[in-house]
């Protein structure tokens, strides 16, 4: 008996020395937090016009929903609808391919389950930014300049007639409530 505990003891003491590194959790001062990844915004070629979905006949009220966020839309836009393939799809998002694939089979899982189990689609939220801006000048001129020129130089005069009083436009079916258009985290951007 005594021969046992002293091997527990032993065993006990070479798993402290080889082991005990892997439960040790980095200290974290008070009210401070770790910071995580940065956001990877995806870009969106245009907002929907429409954003809920609903099966007919069924009151609002008795249906569930699934939400399916705006890139969510965007790929199976760009996948099933352009016919894309899958490394384009993903240069035009700004993201990875492996995350394009992510994104796609979440949306198609949503709608597949909306579809089957007959739920509401509402479009709204996520991680976006608009891929282009569209402003217009005084005299009537319309352009469009894409978001990496935007981001290092926002246009100061148009285009083409040099005048300085521009403005940029919302988006179709967006309604600019006073918080600006462009990037969205979440809810909200309708």
């Amino acid at each position: 008996m005594h021969l046992y505990l002293c091997r527990v003891d032993l065993l006990t003491e070479v798993w402290h020395n080889n082991y005990e590194h892997m439960l040790k959790i980095p200290e974290v001062q008070e009210n401070k937090r770790l910071a995580g990844r940065p956001v990877k915004w995806r870009k969106v070629g245009l907002l929907p016009r429409v954003a809920y979905f609903k099966p007919t006949a069924v009151p609002l009220y008795m249906l569930e929903e699934v939400l399916l966020a705006v890139e969510e839309l965007e790929a199976l836009r760009l996948k099933d609808m352009e016919e894309l393939e899958q490394e384009e799809c993903a240069q035009r998002m700004n993201i990875s391919r492996a995350t394009f694939q992510r994104v796609l089979n979440s949306a198609r899982r949503k709608v597949a389950d909306a579809l089957v189990s007959g739920k509401a689609i509402r479009v709204e939220g996520g991680n976006f930014e608009l891929a282009m801006r569209r402003f217009r000048c005084g005299n009537g001129h319309e352009w469009e300049v894409p978001f990496e020129t935007l981001v290092a130089a926002p246009p100061r005069v148009c285009p083409a007639c040099h005048s300085s009083g521009i403005v940029p436009l919302a988006p179709p079916g967006v309604i600019r409530t006073g918080g600006g258009w462009g990037r969205c985290r979440g809810k909200g951007w309708r």
